[in-house]
């Protein structure tokens, strides 16, 4: 049988990574696949990068070329970034071609259009090399998971934030200067802002949370919250605690809603996914029937996440003689069953929360403050109050850390308001939110 032929948008990392394993693993992936599968032509920025010595791989400077190209029955997209990326998966989907891409952020925001024009074209867009690098967690949920409702999702889906918080926790290092090192040993970008602001994990969620509820991508209803504030008192109060703070995707079925949130979390430390440190990746999903199940592995690189674009790549060769009717669905649910169940505010979110304040030594301040919590109904957990931090000053202060018991946000938004107000508490209040995940 005639063999495949793949075309590559992108020849950097990941195309690299992708190249290789089809070389060095050709027999083994066709004996899975049914058929050869080859590399025909891969776009490169600039031209005159020549891997055909090595790969026997011809390279164009035209991406055009690739989607354009009648021979080529599957591209795979690398490139990153919006534009051309979206314009030329497009062009391959009106053409008849099938597309795998590891772009995150392009199935995020234009998910919806693109897999409408595929649905209408009879191809496949796959994609689960976008979220998690070499976690296969698109499968898992999407056809592993398949006979169960899920309930909750939760993960660490970004290796930067999860490199920096694990070094604060490990050597009480600042924030910024973990971020360098990171900067140094090429994990965070020169502007690092996607990663340590959380909006590189919301692209991910967003997909995650899509295939897991039936609910259309809606990256602009997710919440998102950095870790750029965190502080290394907030890391060794939580571990006082029994918590440590790792940088969450939360996405969590609730009967008026979907909660869909990206932030700092407090989770116990006795939680398997609160032991995954440096740039891993891992993800946990509460479902009905089979429970818990956690995915757990590099969340980047040029091979694990190389290793995701072969894997769809041999699911797209054995579905190319499929009725397009019985395909997998590209977000789980049938197109027309997907739901319309609204993703809930962040004043509607419910969790437990950690407040961090600073008040002054002296008889009274902390009734003043309970009395505010029990007058809004909010029970406390615990607290932990710390030394002095000039016991010998007439205007000395505490540090105040409270627990609070499972409540909704807007409650514990107005009472930081009402207790930020005593003359008696002094600057901000921090407050980041606690998840058991059990």
């Amino acid at each position: 049988m005639k063999p495949v032929n793949i075309g590559l948008l992108g020849l950097g990392t990941v195309g690299q990574g992708v190249a290789n394993i089809l070389v060095r693993n050709a027999t083994e992936i066709e004996r899975r696949a049914g058929r050869g599968i080859q590399v025909k032509l891969a776009s490169v920025r600039k031209q005159g990068k020549n891997l055909a010595g090595t790969l026997g791989i011809e390279t164009t400077g035209d991406p055009q070329a690739i989607v354009n190209d009648p021979e080529i029955d599957i591209v795979c997209e690398m490139m990153g970034g919006e534009q051309p990326a979206l314009d030329l998966i497009m062009t391959a989907i009106k053409q008849g071609k099938h597309v795998i891409t590891a772009n995150k952020a392009l199935i995020a925001i234009h998910g919806n259009e693109i897999f409408e024009a595929a649905r209408q074209h009879g191809v496949i867009v796959a994609f689960e090399p976008a979220v998690a690098g070499g976690i296969p967690i698109i499968k898992a949920v999407r056809e592993g998971l398949s006979a169960n409702r899920i309930d909750w999702l939760a993960g660490i889906i970004n290796g930067t934030g999860n490199f920096i918080l694990s070094e604060m926790a490990a050597k009480g290092r600042d924030f910024s200067d973990v971020l360098a090192e990171a900067q140094a040993l090429g994990y965070a970008e020169a502007d690092p802002e996607f990663d340590v602001e959380g909006i590189d994990a919301a692209h991910k969620l967003t997909i995650l949370a899509s295939i897991a509820f039936g609910i259309p991508l809606q990256f602009d209803a997710v919440f998102t919250e950095g870790i750029s504030k965190i502080l290394p008192e907030d890391v060794t109060f939580a571990e006082e605690l029994g918590y440590r703070i790792k940088h969450l995707g939360i996405a969590r079925r609730r009967t008026d809603g979907i909660e869909l949130r990206v932030h700092p979390t407090l989770i116990p430390e006795n939680q398997l996914i609160a032991n995954v440190n440096g740039v891993m990746n891992a993800v946990l999903v509460q479902s009905d029937a089979v429970g818990q199940t956690m995915y757990y592995g590099p969340g980047a690189g040029s091979e694990p996440t190389g290793s995701s674009v072969v894997a769809d790549i041999v699911d797209v060769v054995r579905a190319l003689t499929t009725d397009p009717g019985h395909r997998v669905p590209h977000l789980a649910f049938q197109f027309d069953a997907l739901s319309d169940q609204p993703v809930l505010k962040p004043d509607e979110f419910e969790s437990a929360y950690y407040l961090r304040l600073e008040a002054e030594d002296k008889p009274g301040v902390m009734a003043s403050i309970m009395g505010i919590f029990g007058a809004l109904g909010i029970s406390i957990e615990a607290i932990l109050q710390k030394e002095p931090s000039n016991p010998d000053a007439q205007d000395s202060t505490v540090p105040v850390i409270l627990l609070t018991r499972t409540v909704r946000e807007g409650l514990v938004k107005d009472a930081i308001k009402q207790i930020s107000a005593l003359d008696s508490v002094i600057g901000q209040i921090s407050m980041l939110r606690v998840e058991s995940l059990n």
